[in-house]
């Protein structure tokens, strides 16, 4: 399993529900060249968001992507996802794992090392480092130094994403520093061209 390249997130409010508006964002950016699709909504019940991820996995797997639920352990479990990611605030690992099956699981660490040293050994398949900058989705994050980026690949087995504030420009240097997959929202779905955009992230990877 290849967890590398442009990792997408989506957004309540960005790629809204109403009329199917999610399928047609998301799969633009597959068809640039997406290789992850998280889906994110803290909010919505069970019931909506099952229809929700079940069609979404379908068409990350026409595109040869993986299909990722963030938070929702009990969602990601029920929909067979390809993941799962959650953050400190979310379940112990060990307890996601007796839920949730499926080959990925991935872990926040915002800018915590000795956090992704962890929970790697517990088994963890990926890690997320950030915010690199300023987040809009996330304004009380804290800033991590990009030197961050290295010093975990040096130190880690598993992949490294990072996320917040990135843009097309930031996104370059991070790549450059080490990251394996870059995470984005609001760059990508405030774009008016979202295909496009998709594929010069993932132009990053090549």
């Amino acid at each position: 399993m290849v967890l590398k390249g442009f990792y997408v997130i989506t957004d309540e409010v960005l790629t809204p529900y109403q009329d199917g508006e999610i399928f047609r964002m998301v799969e633009k950016a597959l068809k640039g060249g997406a290789k992850v699709v998280q889906l994110r909504d803290k909010n919505s019940d069970l019931e909506v968001l099952t229809n929700i991820a079940i069609e979404l996995k379908k068409l990350c797997h026409r595109f040869d992507a993986y299909f990722i639920v963030n938070d929702r352990v009990d969602l990601a479990a029920k929909v067979l996802a390809d993941g799962v990611h959650v953050g400190k605030d979310d379940q112990p690992l060990s307890r996601v794992k007796e839920i949730f099956k499926g080959p990925i699981i991935g872990v926040s660490c915002y800018g915590d090392l000795k956090r992704a040293i962890e929970v790697e050994k517990q088994g963890a398949t990926y890690v997320a480092f950030g915010s690199f900058y300023p987040s809009p989705t996330k304004p009380n994050s804290t800033v991590v130094d990009k030197t961050l980026i290295p010093l975990a690949k040096k130190t880690l087995k598993i992949p490294v994403c990072v996320i917040g504030g990135i843009t097309l420009e930031r996104a370059k240097e991070l790549v450059q520093l080490g990251a394996d997959m870059v995470a984005v929202i609001s760059d990508l779905w405030k774009d008016n061209d979202i295909e496009g955009k998709a594929r010069a992230y993932a132009k990053l990877f090549e």
